[in-house]
C-alpha cells in the first residue's frame, strides 16, 4: 500500500507551547547577557558547553535523518520530521559561536602560547585563530549543505510523491556519513579537547560522537513521545516504534560507556603524565563528587531505566528517561570543559542557568516554527506506510 493512503490531517501545536519557549528564550538571553557583563571568562566556558550542546541535537539530527535513509529503516519513517526540524538548528549554531570568538581568548590558550612552551608552538599550524575559525566555516557549511539538500528532497516530496527523491536522498545519505564522521570528530578535537591542549586522547573523537547522537535520540524520544501521545501523527502506530526508540537510547547508553571507559583505561594503563593529568584534575576537590556523579548520571541510571522490555516501551518512562539523558549529557560536557575555568571545585550559580534556558526556549521556537511551515510526517514516502504498520 502507498504512502497515498494513509490519512493525515495537519495539527497546529497549542499556541501555549510557542509561550513556553519564548519565555525560557527570553529568561535565558537576559542571563546570559548579564553573566558576559558580570563574569565573561565564566559566561564564556558556559558558552562552549552551550554551543558543544546545540551543536550535538542540530548534527546529531541530522546523522539520525541521514542513517534512516541509508539503512532503509521503515519504523522510524513516521517520526523521521521531528529530527528535520531539529537538525534545522544548524542555521543557528553561528548565533552561539560568535560570542565564543569574540572571547577566544579566554579560554582557548593555545591563541597566546608561551614562548618556552614547545609543545603549543608545534601544535601552531593547527592550532592557530584563522584556522580554527575556516574550519568551524567548513564544518557548518557541510552539515548546512546536507541539511538543505535532505529536507529539500523530503519536503517536496509530500507535495510530488516521487519516490526517486528517497533514492536521492540514499545516495545523499553516503556522501554525508564519512564527511559526518570526520567533521563531528574535528569538531569535538576542535571545541572540546583542544581546551587543554597538551592533553591526548586518540578516542575523543568517537566520545563526542556518542554523547551527539544519544542527545540527538533523546530529544527526538521526547517531542515524538508528546506529539504522538495527543494524536499529532497517523493514527495505528503501534507501541513497537516506542520500543524501536528506547532500544537505541538504551544501545546507544551502553556504548557512550563504552567509549568512555576505554578512554579511561587506555590512559590508566599508558600511565603517560601528558595524558593522566587530565583525568587527575577531575579527581580534586568536589570534582571528585562530580566524576562520580557522571559514572552515576551518564550511565547507571539511563541503563536500569531502559534495561527491561516494558520500560522501552512505556511512554512515561521514555519521556522521564530521555529528559534525563538530555541532562545527563549536558553534565557531560560541563564535567569536560568546566575543571580548564575552575580547577578547585565544582563551580555553580545563577551564570550555569542561562545557556540551558536559552537552548531548551530556541529547540521549542525552531520546532513550533517548521511545524507551521510543514507537514509533521512526510506524507509523501514510499515507506510511511510500513512504518505505521511496523511490528517486532
Amino acid at each position: 500500500m502507498s504512502s497515498s493512503s494513509v490519512e493525515y490531517q495537519k495539527k497546529e501545536l497549542p499556541a501555549k507551547v510557542q509561550t513556553v519557549g519564548f519565555g525560557l528564550f527570553i529568561a535565558g538571553l537576559f542571563l546570559v547577557v548579564l553573566g558576559y557583563i558580570v563574569d565573561p571568562t565564566r559566561s564564556a566556558y558556559n558558552n562552549i558547553i552551550g554551543f558543544t550542546f546545540l551543536a550535538s541535537i542540530a548534527v546529531g539530527s541530522l546523522f539520525l535523518v541521514g542513517i534512516e535513509y541509508l539503512s532503509g529503516a521503515v519504523w522510524s519513517t513516521p517520526f523521521r520530521r521531528v529530527s528535520e526540524f531539529l537538525s534545522s538548528l544548524i542555521v543557528l549554531l553561528p548565533v552561539l559561536f560568535i560570542p565564543l570568538l569574540l572571547n577566544v581568548n579566554n579560554i582557548f590558550h593555545w591563541t597566546h602560547p608561551a614562548p618556552s612552551d614547545k609543545t603549543l608552538i608545534g601544535k601552531a599550524p593547527y592550532l592557530n585563530v584563522n584556522f580554527f575559525i575556516g574550519r568551524v566555516l567548513v564544518f557548518w557549511l557541510i552539515w548546512l549543505l546536507f541539511y538543505y539538500l535532505f529536507t529539500k528532497n523530503s519536503l517536496m516530496q509530500d507535495q510530488t510523491k516521487d519516490q526517486n527523491l528517497t533514492k536521492k536522498n540514499v545516495k545523499l545519505a553516503a556522501v554525508f556519513m564519512p564527511l559526518f564522521a570526520i567533521t563531528i570528530s574535528f569538531a569535538a578535537i576542535d571545541w572540546l579537547m583542544s581546551i587543554e591542549p597538551h592533553w591526548f586522547s586518540t578516542i575523543f573523537g568517537v566520545y563526542y560522537f556518542s554523547g551527539t547522537v544519544l542527545a540527538a535520540l533523546a530529544a527526538a524520544t521526547i517531542i515524538i513521545v508528546l506529539l504522538n501521545e495527543r494524536g499529532y501523527f497517523v493514527k495505528g502506530i503501534h507501541t513497537d516504534s516506542y520500543y524501536s526508540l528506547g532500544a537505541l537510547l538504551f544501545a546507544f547508553t551502553n556504548f557512550w560507556a563504552y567509549i568512555a571507559f576505554s578512554q579511561f583505561l587506555l590512559i590508566w594503563y599508558a600511565n603517560l603524565p601528558e595524558e593522566t593529568f587530565w583525568f587527575l584534575q577531575r579527581w580534586e576537590g568536589s570534582w571528585i563528587a562530580a566524576s562520580i556523579g557522571l559514572i552515576v548520571v551518564r550511565f547507571v541510571v539511563p541503563y536500569f531505566g531502559l534495561l527491561s522490555q516494558p520500560s522501552k516501551m512505556n511512554p512515561k518512562r521514555l519521556l522521564v528517561m530521555s529528559s534525563w539523558i538530555l541532562f545527563a549529557h549536558y553534565y557531560d560536557l560541563y564535567w569536560l570543559v568546566m575543571p580548564n575555568f575552575s580547577k578547585g571545585g565544582v563551580a555553580l550559580g545563577w551564570i550555569e542557568l542561562g545557556f540551558p534556558l536559552l537552548i531548551a526556549g530556541l529547540i521549542i521556537l525552531v520546532f513550533v516554527y517548521n511545524s507551521r511551515k510543514n507537514n509533521l510526517v512526510p506524507i509523501g514516502d514510499p515507506k510511511l506506510k510500513r512504518g505505521i504498520d511496523f511490528r517486532l
